[in-house]
């Protein structure tokens, strides 16, 4: 069956044949847990209070994440921009839009998998994250995981790549590879980010791989 050809031809790939692979739940599998909400609630009260670095002085609203809070998949980029300060909410925008069409090519949702970032902040500008930021940010960012137990974590970009890698390889040489997360046994696989793609066009067929390779690594544990 053809589904989503509009979100793929976002995408730059002409048609999708729906996959019935494991790791890719249906519409009717999204939602949350209770006690597991309740918890990620009160994380999400510590961030909003949160002032370990001087990114608290510039931000509007932090951005804790967004999702299901027992989601199998797990979406991490860099760092809030302008429209995400704004609203308090992860990859809004453009950008946003097209990692929504990322997901529905392989027949997921929004609602159905969870995505934040490596800083919780904007840093002003939009520069790149700095050390201190990512080292005070870093917990909050591996207790979401300690909470969500995604079966699968996919790092979108070089800085999120590299911060959850702990390497400075480039991105080039992290896709198509199965790495773990930290101390855990979670498999996390790289892909670009949704806004270097809006710049780089010809890459979407990359990440149209990095989607496939990474429902091989769910299917395949």
């Amino acid at each position: 069956m053809i589904r989503h050809n509009g979100h793929l031809q976002a995408m730059g790939i002409d048609v999708w044949v729906r996959r019935a692979v494991p790791g890719a739940p249906g519409r009717a599998d999204a939602g949350e847990s209770g006690p597991l909400s309740a918890a990620l609630e009160d994380l999400q009260e510590a961030v909003r209070a949160c002032t370990r670095c001087e990114l608290h002085r510039t931000r509007k609203y932090t951005v804790f994440g967004a999702g299901c809070a027992d989601a199998d998949w797990m979406f991490v980029g860099e760092a809030p921009g302008a429209e995400e300060d704004r609203q308090g909410l992860p990859f809004v925008g453009r950008a946003g839009q097209l990692l929504n069409a990322m997901l529905w090519a392989i027949n997921m949702s929004r609602d159905q998998v969870y995505i934040a970032n490596v800083l919780k902040c904007r840093p002003p500008r939009n520069r790149d994250p700095q050390g201190v930021e990512v080292k005070e940010c870093e917990p909050y960012l591996h207790r979401q995981v300690a909470l969500i137990q995604p079966k699968i974590i996919v790092a979108m970009g070089r800085f999120a790549a590299q911060s959850l890698l702990k390497t400075t390889r480039p991105i080039n040489k992290l896709r198509g590879q199965r790495f773990r997360y930290s101390d855990t046994d979670i498999p996390l696989i790289v892909t670009y980010h949704p806004a270097y793609l809006l710049r780089n066009p010809i890459d979407k067929r990359k990440a149209w791989s990095d989607l496939l390779f990474a429902l091989e690594v769910v299917a395949n544990p």
